[in-house]
């Protein structure tokens, strides 16, 4: 098989056939070349490696896309964590980490961004529980 082979399943695997044919199938000889190359080394040598999993290069890629303010890649990113099998609570501790080592501002954009991709998916977190105020600053 070759990269650009196992670049075009890895990809299938993370973003979709759907996401992967539009980008592959609208590439013309201006752009060509590019999908060409994000297909064999981004998607054959990077997503392919054993050490770490889907899941894991995908909580890496938003803590990068975000830091980066890239918002359209982060929405394709966070969409691929829920399918890569990201909980909730795993890409809002992701985002808080992005919050703390990125900025604020940065944390700010990456819940909207994702809340548009949940709202779009039609994935609606829980409401937190008002039963018990917490106090963030006690030591309980």
């Amino acid at each position: 098989m070759t990269l650009f082979d196992r670049g075009v399943e890895a990809r299938r695997r993370v973003l979709g056939d759907e996401y992967v044919d539009k980008a592959l199938l609208g590439a013309d000889s201006f752009n060509q070349d590019f999908q060409r190359l994000v297909t064999e080394y981004c998607w054959g040598e990077v997503w392919t490696r054993s050490a770490l999993s889907d899941k894991q290069r995908s909580l890496n890629n938003l803590c990068i896309l975000g830091a980066l303010n890239r918002s359209h890649e982060f929405k394709t990113h966070f969409r691929a964590a829920i399918s890569n099998g990201c909980t909730l609570e795993e890409l809002g501790d992701c985002l808080i980490q992005l919050s703390i080592y990125a900025g604020v501002p940065a944390g700010v954009e990456a819940f909207r961004l994702a809340r548009e991709v949940l709202d779009a998916e039609g994935i609606v977190p829980a409401k937190h529980s008002n039963d018990e105020e917490e106090d963030p600053s006690s030591d309980a």
